[in-house]
C-alpha cells in the first residue's frame, strides 16, 4: 500500500492531479478520510500543495500586510520570475482561509496572477483547524474592520514590487458579499467577481469604480432575491457589468470540496472570471 501512496503523492506534487481527486484516491487507499490524514498529517497546510502545474512554476508563501487591525496574515501565490503581473485577491467563504481557498488562490495564480487570499480571521488570532469553530469566529468580527483590512490588501497589491498596479478582487459566499463591499470601499478596485454573495445595497453601488462580473447559483433563493435591485441600481450608475445565473446549481457551486460541487458551473463561471479579470487587468 505504501507504493501507491507514495506514487499517487508524487502526482500531486507533480500537479498532473487535482488536491480533490488525490483526497479521493488517497481516502480509497488508505481505508478513509481518517486514515489519509495518519499518512499525511499536514495535507491541511499550504506547503503540502504542488507548486506547479505543467510549465508554471509557483511562488506561494504565507506574508503579512498592514491593516486596520495590526497585521493581516494571507496566502499570496503568483509565477516565478520577474515579469511585472496584475493582482486578484480571493475572499474565502465563511469558515476562513481554509486549504481549499489556498487552491483556489494557487489556481488563480497559475493563471498568469498574483494572487492574494487574506485571512480575515487574522485578528482573532488566525484560521482555526475545525472549520465549524472558523464559521463562529466569522460571526465575532467587526463587519467595518473587516472590510478595512480587505481594502488595505487593494493598496498591498498595487504597491507590490511584482505588481502591475492593476487590482481585482474575487470572492466566494461571505467572501463574494466581501468582494463586493471591496468594490463599494476600495476606488482603486478595477474588477469585481463576488460568486453568490449578497448584492451590495442599491444606495450603495454608485460609489463603485470597478468593472463587475457576478455569479448566482440558479437555486439560491435568499441569495437572489437581491439580484434585481443591484442590477437596477448598476444600470442606473452606469456600471460596467455582467451577472451570470447558473440554473440547477446551488449555492458554493464552486467549492470542490462541498457536496454542492457543480463542476459544469464551476468550470464556466471559472473561464468567464479568468477571461474578465484579464481584459480588465491586463496578462
Amino acid at each position: 500500500m505504501n507504493t501507491k501512496i507514495d506514487e499517487l503523492y508524487e502526482e500531486y506534487r507533480a500537479g498532473t492531479i487535482t488536491r480533490r481527486f488525490f483526497m479521493k484516491k488517497l481516502a480509497l487507499v488508505t481505508g478513509g478520510a481518517a486514515g489519509a490524514v495518519i499518512f499525511f498529517p499536514d495535507l491541511n497546510d499550504a506547503s503540502a500543495a504542488p507548486a506547479s502545474t505543467g510549465k508554471t512554476k509557483l511562488i506561494n508563501e504565507f506574508i503579512t500586510y498592514p491593516g486596520a487591525t495590526g497585521e493581516v496574515r494571507a496566502y499570496l501565490s503568483m509565477p516565478r520570475g520577474k515579469k511585472k503581473l496584475p493582482a486578484v485577491i480571493v475572499i474565502h467563504e465563511n469558515r476562513g482561509l481554509v486549504p481549499h481557498i489556498q487552491d483556489v488562490n494557487r489556481r488563480m495564480a497559475m493563471e498568469g496572477f498574483m494572487a492574494l487570499a487574506p485571512d480575515a480571521l487574522s485578528p482573532l488570532g488566525g484560521t482555526p483547524e475545525d472549520e465549524d469553530k472558523g464559521r463562529e469566529m466569522i460571526g465575532q468580527l467587526n463587519r467595518e474592520d473587516t472590510i478595512k483590512n480587505f481594502v488595505a490588501a487593494v493598496q498591498y497589491l498595487r504597491t507590490h514590487p511584482r505588481s502591475t498596479g492593476k487590482v481585482g478582487c474575487t470572492g466566494f459566499c461571505w467572501g463574494g458579499a466581501m468582494t463586493n463591499q471591496v468594490a463599494v470601499n476600495a476606488p482603486d478596485l478595477v474588477a469585481a467577481v463576488p460568486y453568490y454573495g449578497t448584492p451590495s445595497a442599491p444606495e450603495d453601488v454608485p460609489r463603485i469604480k470597478a468593472s463587475v462580473m457576478a455569479h448566482y447559483a440558479g437555486n439560491d433563493e435568499r441569495i437572489n432575491a437581491g439580484i434585481p435591485a443591484f442590477e437596477e441600481a448598476l444600470k442606473k450608475a452606469g456600471i460596467d457589468y455582467q451577472i451570470f445565473i447558473y440554473e440547477g446549481a446551488e449555492h458554493a457551486f464552486n467549492n470542490d470540496t462541498s457536496p454542492r460541487y457543480n463542476k459544469a458551473a464551476a468550470e464556466l463561471a471559472w473561464s468567464r472570471t479568468v477571461r474578465f479579470f484579464r481584459d480588465k487587468l491586463g496578462s
